[in-house]
């Protein structure tokens, strides 16, 4: 089975823009794709490649790499001669996978860049780690793409639904409703997305089986991955990464889904536990969400390092590490979920998946909280901040993600009337179909992936 990725756009883009004159590096968290759709690139759009994994290299290449690299005609000489292939002039491409094992190699670049003979393209996770990046250069010849878990019109084409996604973005341009009928349809489909989520092996597993008990063994085992990771890589970190990766699900669960340490230790203080936050966004296995204390364009000149939300780089990884108490979670648990059959908290899941669509999209994460304990008039809370145009200019639109059928929206209309000569559209992103009422939108989350 193949999936198709939007990222290849992308790499097709800069390799005819580029021409040479930058490598291109591809970062993402473990098992998201990254090595699969590089090799498809390279065999696709070039004459012959050379693909180098760092985490299962020979130590005849790597003293190639040490001691030969100064003289690129006897380097690429040799390493035509171990991969037997024929290089290509300008019709070739090197790939450095797993690049994060090696950092000799990722400084090599400016040089090979430079040369100008071949195409290069870097991968990996944990590249910007400390120890990844320790004692070198990183070269200023890197262009960098992230790479995300499946976004929903991903997921929809693997499972051959076309036809839905064209429809929902013709009604999204259109800002009309898709229809009671069409819109049961496609929040089934996209239930489904939530509890697989947007992991290849996930998506391929749930399309090859329609069994979610293969899908949880799938997820599980990257989870295990990633614990792994932890202890590998956290250094003197890696009790704090663990406690933190461990307690997501809980602080998602609470109303208010702002991470407190107090849950992990008593006495402990964000500063203390601030580098592990950090190193668990870098392996790109959460997406962290801050406070921003006055809603300007420019939301990351007021960010409260010390108040912020965690959320999980994909949410079919997080419904899997919320039942982690078991080894495996049943296909009737899954499909209790699906059906709303099962008392879990939507809420914690559809923002979730809110935060991981929008970070998909290229939006840096905040949200706004005030508490006033003299006035509770003044106490609200939007989920999320994005700085959109509007009209011409730039400004600052409010987001709330609604998970049920009746709700209120209190804090938007606080947030409206304090904030309202900063602020362009506003959106509610609910489990119901599209509408307009006054200056707010309310978006089916399908349509979320467009916005």
């Amino acid at each position: 089975m193949e999936i198709k990725r939007k990222i290849y756009s992308k790499i097709l883009d800069w390799k005819s823009r580029s021409k040479g004159k930058t490598a291109l590096l591809i970062e993402g968290a473990r098992r998201v794709g990254k090595s699969f759709i590089i090799k498809k690139f390279a065999e696709k759009e070039y004459k012959s490649f050379i693909l180098i994994d760092f985490s299962n290299v020979s130590k005849e290449l790597i003293t190639l790499f040490n001691n030969q690299s100064h003289d690129l005609d006897i380097f690429f000489m040799y390493l035509a001669q171990h991969f037997n292939v024929q290089l290509y002039n300008r019709e070739s491409i090197i790939i450095f996978d797993e690049i994060q094992l090696f950092p000799r190699a990722r400084q090599l670049i400016k040089h090979l860049v430079a040369d100008g003979r071949y195409d290069y393209i870097e991968s990996g996770s944990l590249l910007s780690i400390k120890r990844n990046v320790k004692n070198i250069l990183i070269p200023s010849e890197e262009e960098n793409l992230k790479m995300f878990p499946l976004d929903f019109e991903e997921f929809a084409l693997a499972l051959n639904e076309e036809n839905k996604i064209a429809f929902i973005k013709t009604c999204y341009e259109k800002q009309i409703p898709v229809g009671d009928v069409n819109h049961r349809s496609i929040m089934n489909l996209f239930k489904l997305y939530l509890i697989v989520g947007g992991m290849p092996q996930a998506v391929i597993a749930y399309a090859k089986t329609k069994n979610f008990e293969k899908v949880d063994i799938e997820k599980r085992n990257i989870l295990n991955l990633y614990r792994s990771d932890v202890i590998k890589f956290a250094g003197k970190n890696v009790s704090k990464v663990m406690a933190i990766f461990d307690e997501i699900p809980a602080q998602l669960s609470k109303h208010e889904k702002k991470f407190t340490l107090a849950s992990i230790e008593k006495s402990a203080r964000y500063r203390t536990y601030e580098d592990a936050f950090i190193w668990l966004s870098e392996a790109m296995v959460i997406n962290t969400c801050f406070n921003a204390t006055d809603p300007l364009v420019g939301l990351g000149l007021y960010m409260d390092r010390l108040t912020l939300k965690c959320y999980m780089g994909d949410t079919g990884l997080l419904i899997a590490h919320t039942f982690k108490e078991n080894d495996i979670t049943s296909n009737q648990v899954y499909q209790d979920i699906l059906f709303d059959r099962l008392r879990i908290n939507k809420g914690m899941i559809y923002e979730n998946v809110v935060s991981q669509m929008l970070v998909a999209n290229g939006h840096k994460l905040y949200f706004y909280s005030r508490y006033d304990k003299i006035n509770t008039n003044n106490k609200m809370e939007i989920d999320f901040l994005l700085s959109k145009e509007d009209n011409g200019r730039m400004r600052i639109s409010p987001v709330e993600v609604k998970s049920s059928k009746q709700y209120t929206y209190i804090s938007l209309e606080k947030f409206s009337e304090k904030f309202s000569g900063k602020i362009g559209k506003k959106y509610i992103i609910h489990t119901k179909d599209f509408r307009k009422d006054n200056d707010i939108i309310f978006l089916p989350v399908y349509m979320l992936m467009f916005l």
